[in-house]
C-alpha cells in the first residue's frame, strides 16, 4: 500500500509519526509525500487548543471527499473519538496511545477503532534530515484542569530504556547530530517502571558513541523537583544541550490552584535560580498560558512580573481556549476581549526581554551544529543552549562550526561562518 501520513501538533506526535512510518515500511508498504498519490491517508492529528482543533476537523472534512481510506490518528481521534466520527463516519480511529496497530488498521479492508493501548514496544527507526525524535514515554502523571492531551494520552508509558538506546543508536550511525527525547512530561520517564529515571536514562544515551547532542524534552516542575540534583547533573554531560523546557503556566498561585498545578510560583523561582547556579548558559524555555479562568488583573500582573524577574530566553505563550470535558472549561471564564488584550501585552513583553537576552550575543563566536535549512538558502545551527542561529553562508548539515554573531532578534541570532578558524572567545 503507499501511505500519505499528514502530521500537526508536538514532538511527541512526530515522533509517532515516525514510529508508524517505521512499521509501515516493515511490512512493505510505500511512504509516499502527496495525498494523491497514496491509497491510504492518515492523519495524525493535535487537539491542544480550540482554533487546533477546528482546524483539524476542517482538514477531515477536506480530506475525505478523496474517497480514499482514511486513518484519523492523534490526540483528536484519543481526546473527541464522538467529533470525528460525526465528520467522517467512514474513517478508521487510531487514539495516541495505539501508534503500533497502524500496520492493522492500514492493511485491514474493515473500518477499525482503537483507542487505549498497552506498553509501547516500538521506536522509530527512521528520522528526517539530521534531526531525530525519539519518544521516551507518552501520557503524564499530572492532571491539570486545562489540558485535553490528559483525555487523548491517558496513561503515563515509559519506553524500556533498551529500545531507547538501541533507537538512538541506530539514528546516530544513520548521520543524526540532534536527538530529542521527547514525552508529553520527560521528567516523568519511569514512574511506571520502577527503578528507574530520566537522569538514569539519559546516562545510558551519553555513552553512545557518536559525535551527537542530546536535547530533553518538555517537563513539568513537580516532576523536575523530585530529582532536581540528578537531572542538573546530566545537564551538564557535555553531549546534552544546556537546555530545560519548564512550563511554569501562571506567575500567580490563586492560578496555578485552579489549574492544579502542583508548585507555587517561589518553589518554580527557585527551581531555576538552582538550575541557573549550577549551569550559568542554561536555556530556561517555558509556557505560560494567559486568560486562564480565575486570572484577574492582580494574577495577571503576576504573570508579567515573574517574566521581568526571570527572563525567559523562549516563552511559548497561548491564550487560554476552551476544551471539552475539562474542568477549567466549567470555570467562569475571562472575557475574549481582556483575554485578546492581555496576550498583546505579554507578547510585546516577551519579545522586548528575549531581544535583551539576545543582543548580550551580538559580537561573540558561538560554536553551533548545524541541523536544518532555513528560508531563502540559509542554514539553520544551534548553540551550546540550544538558541538557533541563522547562517548566511552555505554550510553542510550536521557540522560543528564556529559563527560571528552580527544580529539578534527576539527569536533567534544571525551571523557568519568564520574563518579561518579561531580561538574562541564566547559566552558558550
Amino acid at each position: 500500500m503507499r501511505v500519505y501520513i499528514e502530521t500537526y501538533g508536538c514532538a511527541l506526535n512526530k515522533g509517532d509519526t515516525y514510529i508508524m512510518m517505521s512499521m509501515l515500511s516493515e511490512r512493505g508498504h510505500e511512504i509516499v509525500k502527496d495525498a494523491e498519490d497514496a491509497d491510504v491517508i492518515v492523519l495524525n492529528t493535535c487537539a491542544v487548543r480550540l482554533e487546533t482543533e477546528e482546524r483539524m476537523k476542517q482538514r477531515i472534512r477536506e480530506l475525505k471527499k478523496s474517497n480514499k481510506k482514511l486513518v484519523v490518528a492523534g490526540c483528536l481521534a484519543g481526546a473527541e473519538p464522538a467529533t470525528v466520527m460525526s465528520i467522517a463516519p467512514e474513517a478508521s480511529l487510531l487514539g495516541p496511545q495505539t501508534v503500533e496497530k497502524i500496520t492493522e488498521v492500514v492493511e485491514s479492508k474493515e473500518r477499525k477503532i482503537y483507542l487505549e493501548g498497552e506498553k509501547p514496544l516500538f521506536t522509530p527507526k527512521v528520522f528526517e534530515g539530521r534531526i531525530a525524535i525519539i519518544p521516551i514515554a507518552d501520557g503524564c502523571a499530572g492532571d491539570c484542569s486545562f489540558c485535553i492531551t490528559k483525555l487523548a494520552r491517558r496513561k503515563l508509558r515509559s519506553y524500556p530504556p533498551h529500545l531507547i538506546v538501541e533507537a538512538v543508536r541506530e539514528a546516530v550511525k544513520k548521520g543524526a547530530v540532534e536527538v530529542e527525547l521527547t514525552a508529553q512530561d520527560s521528567a516523568a520517564y519511569g514512574l511506571d517502571l520502577g527503578g528507574i529515571r530520566l537522569s538514569d536514562l539519559v546516562n545510558k544515551v551519553v555513552e553512545i558513541e557518536g559525535d551527537f547532542m542530546i536535547r530533553i524534552g518538555m517537563m513539568t516542575p513537580e516532576q523536575a523537583m523530585r530529582s532536581l540534583d540528578e537531572l542538573i547533573e546530566v545537564l551538564k554531560n557535555n553531549k546534552v544541550f544546556k537546555f530545560i523546557h519548564l512550563p511554569v503556566q501562571s506567575g500567580d498561585d490563586r492560578v496555578l490552584r485552579l489549574m492544579n498545578r502542583k508548585y507555587s510560583v517561589d518553589e518554580y523561582k527557585e527551581m531555576v535560580m538552582e538550575i541557573r547556579s549550577k549551569i550559568p548558559v542554561i536555556n530556561v524555555t517555558t509556557d505560560i498560558i494567559v486568560g486562564h479562568p480565575g486570572e484577574d488583573e492582580e494574577a495577571f500582573n503576576n504573570t508579567l512580573q515573574l517574566m521581568r524577574e526571570l527572563k525567559f530566553e523562549r516563552i511559548h505563550l497561548a491564550m487560554y481556549s476552551i476544551r471539552p470535558n475539562t474542568r477549567s472549561a466549567s470555570m467562569k471564564q475571562v472575557p475574549d476581549p481582556v483575554k485578546k488584550a492581555r496576550m498583546q501585552e505579554a507578547n510585546k513583553l516577551y519579545e522586548e526581554l528575549a531581544y535583551e537576552v539576545h543582543k548580550e550575543y551580538v559580537g561573540s563566536i558561538s560554536n553551533v551544529i548545524t541541523t536544518e535549512m532555513g528560508r531563502k538558502g540559509s542554514v539553520i545551527g544551534r548553540t551550546l543552549n540550544y538558541i538557533p542561529v541563522v547562517i548566511r553562508d552555505s554550510v553542510e548539515l550536521g557540522k560543528r562550526v564556529d559563527v560571528k554573531v552580527t544580529e539578534a532578534s527576539f527569536f533567534d541570532l544571525r551571523g557568519h561562518l568564520l574563518y579561518p578558524q579561531v580561538v574562541r572567545n564566547s559566552m558558550l
